[in-house]
């Protein structure tokens, strides 16, 4: 009994699915080769500047000395065909920030995060991303890094609880060259379980998204140096440090 033919209509509509699933594969393949990270902390704490160096691009005369006012992208490819696609939010309060945080913890979920802090000394800027450096107070940077955090913290949060796996996210304990006889010290401050107010909301965090949806790593930076405390081999050795860490985390190692 001979078969019947299938009609050139289904086959039509097979047509669409069987495009929309190639599409699904592709993009799996390039989110695992490149997944992207969202670069989120106050102004002046040196995103972009560490961003740059991650990605093989730094300014040997360092940033600019007024924050961006909208969302930055960089790219790190490697020999391999893998690397990131960093999304640095803007770290001044204004409304481009909060909509730069809803596109990277909402609209267009990233598989990642950096949050770079920098124990209070980062660097001062005047407000508007007016042109300049400003003076500021380090119990007054370290108060508005803590307040920072805390609006970052509860977008983590929600993203982690509404994906089905898990999140990774970095504290990057960047200007170590800053504090250098301290670094240690200064990392575990910004730890869970330490007991600090940054350590204390940390393991709120946890306790809201869920230790199995979120993990948390907290390591050591700098970019630009000052002074000779850090030897430019000790500042490539924190950011290759960072950059395998972040490697593991995305599954490429």
């Amino acid at each position: 009994m001979a078969r019947p033919v299938p009609s050139p209509r289904r086959g039509v509509r097979a047509v669409p699915g069987a495009l929309a699933r190639g599409r699904e594969r592709v993009t799996g393949v390039f989110q695992h080769r490149y997944p992207t990270v969202a670069v989120t902390g106050m102004t002046g704490v040196g995103k972009t500047e560490l961003v740059d160096h991650l990605c093989g691009r730094a300014d040997p005369e360092g940033t600019s000395e007024s924050g961006s006012a909208v969302m930055e992208r960089r790219v790190r490819r490697d020999r391999r065909l893998r690397g990131f696609r960093f999304r640095v939010v803007p770290g001044e309060n204004a409304a481009t920030r909060l909509g730069a945080l809803d596109e990277v913890f909402h609209d267009e979920p990233v598989d990642g995060v950096l949050h770079v802090v920098a124990n209070g000394l980062a660097t001062g800027r005047r407000p508007a991303g007016t042109t300049g450096l400003a003076l500021v107070d380090r119990e007054e940077q370290l108060a508005r890094e803590l307040e920072d955090w805390t609006v970052t913290a509860h977008r983590i949060a929600s993203m982690a609880v509404r994906r089905p796996h898990p999140t990774w996210l970095v504290i990057v304990v960047t200007k170590v060259d800053l504090y250098a006889d301290d670094v240690d010290a200064v990392v575990r401050s910004y730890s869970p379980l330490s007991g600090t107010p940054f350590g204390d909301r940390l393991d709120e965090l946890r306790a809201l998204a869920g230790a199995a949806k979120l993990s948390i790593d907290v390591l050591p930076a700098c970019s630009h140096l000052d002074g000779d405390a850090v030897s430019t081999e000790r500042r490539d050795a924190y950011l290759a440090a960072l950059e395998a860490r972040m490697a593991q985390l995305s599954g490429h190692v």
